[in-house]
Order: structure tokens, then C-alpha cells, then sequence
């Protein structure tokens, strides 16, 4: 595998699973600046960190930074419409019998199947620099807001009730959530597809036991 082709998306964002030796441009410019971006939020801060110092981690210039990012934020938060998708997709493919959060496992497995591949510490450094900074958490909490909408359209459209359809895809939502979390920094035996599956049955006993 070339190193062009080793990039992943974690939550919402892209990162690139090994870092290519600096110098000249590469084509995988784009997953050198997330790592680098990455590590620099971890050393420096969210807030102390700059596009160019970035872009110079990276070996690339501050031009080519901004070709693939608007701003430093979307570092943290890109992929995420494929992530969504992907959730979507399980969703809507689940077969007809399904309830509602059965069928909402089956994006979660979805989500974990395109995720749980990539390297966990990655993870964990994102989920550390969001966690430090308010606006950003305010912004992952709109992006898990966004899927958990798009999930509940989706479940309407297979002819589950409005109410139902919402706490479904809330309850699910909270379910990726945990599981990203608990599985980024090893609060959990197995990959992240046992620990999702695992997680969706505690909800069930929650909701079975209320």
C-alpha cells in the first residue's frame, strides 16, 4: 500500500496512518498536514497553533493547506459527511422487519466497520484536543447532532413513528459516542465493532430494565 493510499477518517476526521518523509510536495499532502495538525493541537493547544506552523510540520506550504482546509478547524472535523453515509446507509439497507434500533445498530456497525481499521492513538489525540476546548466540543456535539438527524429521516422514511425515530437515533448517537471514546483510549478489550455491538446491548438492557 502506498503511503497516498493509507489515509483514514476517525469520528469526523481524516488522519493519515504513517507520516511520509518532509520535503517536496506529495499528493498525500492533505493527511500529512492532519498528523501533523494533530500532534502540534497535542504540544501547543487548539488555539496557539497556526495554519503555517502546521503547514510547516508538514513540509508543505501554508498555500497548500489552505487547497484542502478552509481553516484550522476542519482539520478536527472533515470526512464527516462520509461517516454520516456510511450510517445512513446501514440504516437504510436494514431489512424491514427491523425495529428501530435494531436498524440503527446496523449503522452503528457500519460506522464501526469504516473506523475501527485505523489507529487508535490518533484518535485519542483528537478526542483530547476537542476535549480541551469549548468551541470545539461545541462543534462535535453539532456534528453528532447532524447524524442523529439524519438517522431519525431515515428511520421516518422506513415508517417508524416521528418520537420513536428521534430517541432511536439520540439513544444511537450516544452509543458511537461512548464506544469511539471507550475503544480510542482502551477502556475496552476487543476492536471497535465488539466494543459498538457491546455498548448497543447495555442500551438494550437499559431500556429493557426501565
Amino acid at each position: 500500500m502506498s503511503v497516498s493510499d493509507n489515509t483514514v477518517s476517525v469520528m469526523s476526521v481524516t488522519v493519515n496512518t504513517t507520516m511520509a518523509p518532509v520535503g517536496r510536495w506529495e499528493p498525500n499532502s492533505r493527511g500529512r498536514l492532519q498528523e501533523a495538525a494533530l500532534a502540534l493541537y497535542a504540544e501547543r493547544g487548539f488555539e496557539r497553533t497556526t495554519a503555517a506552523e502546521i503547514a510547516a510540520r508538514a513540509g508543505v506550504s501554508e498555500r497548500t493547506f489552505f487547497r484542502h482546509f478552509a481553516d484550522k478547524r476542519e482539520v478536527l472535523f472533515g470526512g464527516s459527511e462520509l461517516l454520516e453515509q456510511r450510517i445512513i446507509e446501514g440504516v437504510a439497507g436494514a431489512p424491514a422487519t427491523d425495529r428501530p434500533l435494531d436498524a440503527v445498530a446496523r449503522g452503528l456497525e457500519a460506522a464501526a466497520a469504516m473506523l475501527g481499521q485505523f489507529r487508535r492513538d490518533l484518535s485519542r489525540q483528537r478526542h483530547d484536543v476537542i476535549a480541551a476546548n469549548p468551541e470545539l466540543r461545541e462543534r462535535e456535539r453539532a456534528k453528532l447532532a447532524d447524524y442523529a438527524a439524519a438517522v431519525a429521516t431515515a428511520l421516518r422514511q422506513r415508517g417508524v413513528r416521528a418520537l420513536q425515530a428521534d430517541l432511536a437515533a439520540d439513544a444511537g448517537m450516544t452509543v458511537l459516542r461512548v464506544a469511539l471514546e471507550r475503544w480510542s483510549r482502551d477502556q475496552a478489550d476487543g476492536d471497535l465493532k465488539s466494543i459498538m455491538r457491546e455498548a448497543v446491548e447495555e442500551l438494550r438492557a437499559v431500556v429493557g430494565g426501565a
